[in-house]
């Protein structure tokens, strides 16, 4: 099993495709890996992760709507102590989820065609976002 972190910055609230950077954060690793499985972990309780398609810009725009429409900012939260995007920002982080598992086949991520691994900033601000990226073969 082998082990690396990548730290991302975030401009604000939005859906960044990452796969390159996770991918060039692992190619000596996944150089060595015939079949495996890369675990990602984002250390973080106010962004998620997710896989979707990579090729539409729309789809992100879509999933960033339907997120507000689903978690308002408006709603009269209690924990609101770092402003009002803070707990909305928790919410669509438990919903989305922290960690992804993808194989890993012949020393790439087996992704299919149209798919790509995205961070999902959920604060309006910028923010470092660490990730955990475990490869087990």
């Amino acid at each position: 099993m082998k082990l690396t972190t990548l730290t991302i910055e975030t401009p604000g609230r939005g859906y960044y495709l990452i796969t390159d950077e996770i991918n060039s954060a692992l190619q000596s690793i996944l150089a060595d890996t015939d079949v495996g499985l890369l675990h990602v972990f984002l250390q973080h309780s106010s962004a998620g992760l997710t896989i979707n398609e990579n090729a539409d810009p729309t789809v992100r725009e879509d999933l960033k709507a339907f997120e507000e429409h689903l978690v308002p900012r408006d709603f009269p939260y209690r924990h609101d102590y770092e402003g009002d995007d803070d707990m909305p920002a928790h919410i669509k982080s438990s919903l989305m989820g922290c960690q992804l598992t993808i194989p890993v086949t012949k020393g790439r991520l087996n992704l299919g065609t149209w798919q790509g691994i995205y961070l999902c900033e959920h604060r309006d601000r910028a923010h470092q976002r660490r990730l955990v990226l475990t490869v087990q073969s």
